[in-house]
């Protein structure tokens, strides 16, 4: 078990490792009643890792992921074809980036985001955690590796736990300096806001081709294994 989680480690942390996510957490700290929206951020992100996770989990025992001789074909080609799409994603998010210390255009939601309620909140965390290429291609991904390595189901469950646990590190940052940091938590906030919007595009692009290339071994070393 523990070497899965030692494998699975890189997609947990790119996806911890979420700008855009981070910045509106950020954001809806410094609204009325921020603390409660970005809980219910926080609950969605969760809740939106864990979901596609079981789901990928849940196919992939009767669709045969684990077998006595490792892992299936088709899970060595399912985690290659996630590399690829990530190192291509990577390259468009390169080749568009903002001239640098120019900080780029956020999502139009974000300007209304001082609106939002729990609930709105609590489903933009999901959709971003859920349905984001990024983060859906990196869980699908951990998730398959986690499928065929022949863990018993108790012990498949508690890997992805950690795998989701540790994909919202990033988010629960900002509500930990807004919790713990006292009067300072405004300035300590702003900056970490103003760093990830100037750094999003090449932070992204790093790690979409870093773990692009890891995911592309993986799925080499499946099929050739």
């Amino acid at each position: 078990m523990g070497s899965v989680i030692g494998d699975i480690l890189p997609e947990a942390i790119a996806v911890a490792i979420s700008p855009i996510p981070i910045i509106a957490v950020v954001l809806l700290l410094s609204t009325t009643k921020g603390k409660g929206k970005a809980f219910g951020f926080l609950i969605g992100w969760l809740v939106g890792l864990g979901i596609v996770g079981t789901v990928v989990l849940l196919v992939a025992d009767p669709a045969g992921a684990s077998t006595d001789d490792g892992p299936a074909t088709w899970v060595g080609w399912l985690i290659l074809a996630l590399g690829v799409v990530l190192i291509l994603l990577g390259i468009k998010g390169f080749l568009g980036r903002p001239k640098d210390g120019v900080e780029p255009p956020m999502p139009k939601w974000m300007a209304a985001i001082d609106q939002f309620g729990f609930g709105k909140c609590l489903g933009i965390g999901f959709i971003l955690a859920a349905v984001n290429p990024k983060n859906l291609a990196l869980t699908v991904a951990a998730a398959a590796a986690i499928g065929a390595a022949g863990l018993s189901t108790g012990s498949s469950f508690a890997v992805l736990g950690v795998f989701v646990v540790l994909g919202t590190i990033g988010i629960a940052l900002p509500i930990a300096i807004y919790l713990l940091a006292g009067t300072n938590a405004v300035n300590i906030l702003n900056d970490l806001r103003h760093w990830m919007a100037i750094h999003n595009p090449a932070i992204m692009s790093v790690l979409f081709v870093l773990i692009g290339a890891k995911l592309i071994g993986d799925g080499v070393s499946k099929l050739l294994g």
